[in-house]
């Protein structure tokens, strides 16, 4: 109710707004609704919606497979930290648009290109979180775990990953939103497809209902699995932290 409560504010201030701005810079709720009817039943939001969804979904993947492991070894193997050390701190601050451009100069307007650009955007965070989280692990199970002779693998599973669990999912909420921003960034500069490719040509037509159209569309797809996925798998992983009263 409250989420509902919050949804209705927001409309009421954006009709209010666009009364007193104007249409022409900012279209009123019934304008912008109308646009995305049309774009849905031409079936064009549905197509560069799927286009954005399958690139976050691939880059999302990609990055966290790569960085989990990546700073579970940085966290566990000290020469490794060292050695990784200088390259993540220069990931890190390396700007997200650099790294998309310099993609697509090296490996041309691919889809490979967009999704690797995007990746590697990802890709410092989850290794900053995985190897805190290896850091944090609890020694003397590990030692529990050497005493009893339980396989490598089974101690991982049920000894080191539940205790990985939270930085896992805290990763993977702030990975997925780092990537909803940065994939629309690779569309617009060299995707023909995409919602960040329909932003560009909006943006180039100065057609806001348009652009407010896919940009909200786009938005309401993120909250509802937010909602649906990332929520839940968090609350999961994190169930057996004790609560605020």
């Amino acid at each position: 109710m409250l989420r509902l409560l919050s949804f209705a504010l927001f409309l009421a201030i954006w009709w209010t707004a666009a009364l007193f701005v104007g249409g022409a810079k900012l279209p009123s709720p019934p304008a912008v609704l109308n646009v995305i009817i049309a774009e849905a039943a031409s079936g064009a939001l549905f197509l560069h919606l799927g286009a954005t969804l399958a690139r976050v979904a691939l880059a999302f993947v990609l990055a966290m497979s790569v960085g989990s492991a990546i700073g579970y070894l940085m966290g566990r193997v000290k020469l490794a930290d060292r050695l990784g050390d200088p390259w993540l701190i220069l990931l890190l601050n390396l700007p997200a648009l650099v790294v998309i451009v310099l993609a697509y100069i090296w490996a041309g307007l691919t889809e490979a290109a967009a999704i690797a650009a995007i990746a590697i955007n990802k890709l410092p965070t989850a290794v900053v979180t995985l190897r805190e989280g290896t850091r944090a692990l609890d020694r003397s199970l590990d030692e529990m775990a050497t005493v009893f002779a339980m396989p490598r693998w089974r101690a991982f599973r049920h000894v080191v990953l539940p205790q990985l669990a939270p930085y896992i999912a805290a990763s993977a909420r702030s990975g997925l939103s780092l990537v909803w921003k940065i994939v629309l960034v690779a569309e617009l500069l060299g995707r023909p497809n995409g919602v960040g490719f329909e932003i560009g040509i909006a943006f180039q037509l100065f057609d806001t209902p348009r652009l407010l159209a896919y940009s909200l569309t786009f938005a309401a797809v993120v909250l509802v699995i937010e909602t649906v996925l990332v929520q839940p798998f968090e609350a999961r992983a994190t169930r057996w932290r004790p609560r605020a009263a």
